[in-house]
């Protein structure tokens, strides 16, 4: 099902690498907890919180230094911007455009873990909007997607990022804040393969994801800096 994505020359995806990574790394005080559980190669499905704008540029970092490509599902919106559409669309990012109930990024991101490719969910579908910053109850297209496809479900938080970037803008951009990232155990949902129509199945999917991310996120806050909390 694919090698590693890293060995394919992919001309967009190298120029937002190259041009975004450097001065994220240096500027921020990153952490990366469970990078052991993040494959080399092969189908990832990831499923992440989402608690700013920034998170994108967060979990990319930590699967491009583990070595992975990710394609994130991203709202059509920002393809219809010709410069950013054009890079997204060259870095192979997935559109969807919400409210529609098109199946067209489900396929899409099942192609590209047929491909042996990293796929980033959010399954909130948006920034969570929770004052503690705690992910809310996710959508079952994450679950679709993992028995469809019949891949464990790998989850990474992130914590730090919510201060930086929200809907009205840029917040704190002060050298050295610290964004921290872990990643959980992959999770098997085998004994459901074959129930993607299932909406009952798919609920159940969803809530056991969605909880190890909000224990993951409580697991991060409470070791946080609380001199930049």
């Amino acid at each position: 099902m694919g090698g590693k994505l890293v060995a394919k020359f992919e001309p967009w995806f190298s120029l937002a690498e190259g041009a975004l990574r450097p001065p994220i790394a240096l500027w921020f005080n990153w952490r990366f907890e469970g990078t052991e559980h993040i494959p080399p190669e092969g189908p990832l499905l990831v499923a992440a919180n989402h608690i700013s704008y920034f998170d994108p540029l967060a979990h990319g970092n930590m699967l491009v230094k583990a070595g992975r490509r990710p394609r994130f599902l991203a709202k059509k919106e920002l393809f219809h911007n010709p410069f950013l559409g054009t890079v997204l669309s060259g870095a192979h990012q997935i559109p969807v455009e919400r409210g529609s109930g098109s199946i067209a990024p489900v396929q899409s991101a099942l192609d590209a873990l047929r491909d042996g490719e990293a796929v980033v969910v959010y399954p909130e579908a948006t920034v969570t909007k929770n004052e503690d910053f705690l992910p809310m109850a996710g959508k079952t297209g994450v679950a679709r997607l993992a028995l469809a496809a019949q891949v464990p479900v790998l989850p990474i938080a992130v914590w730090g990022s919510q201060h930086v970037w929200q809907r009205g803008g840029v917040r704190d951009l002060r050298f050295g804040r610290p964004i921290w990232l872990r990643a959980a155990a992959p999770m098997d949902f085998s004994e459901f393969d074959g129930q993607e129509a299932d909406l009952a199945v798919l609920r159940k999917v969803t809530s056991t994801i969605m909880d190890e991310l909000r224990h993951l996120a409580i697991e991060l806050r409470s070791h946080y800096p609380s001199r930049w909390a």
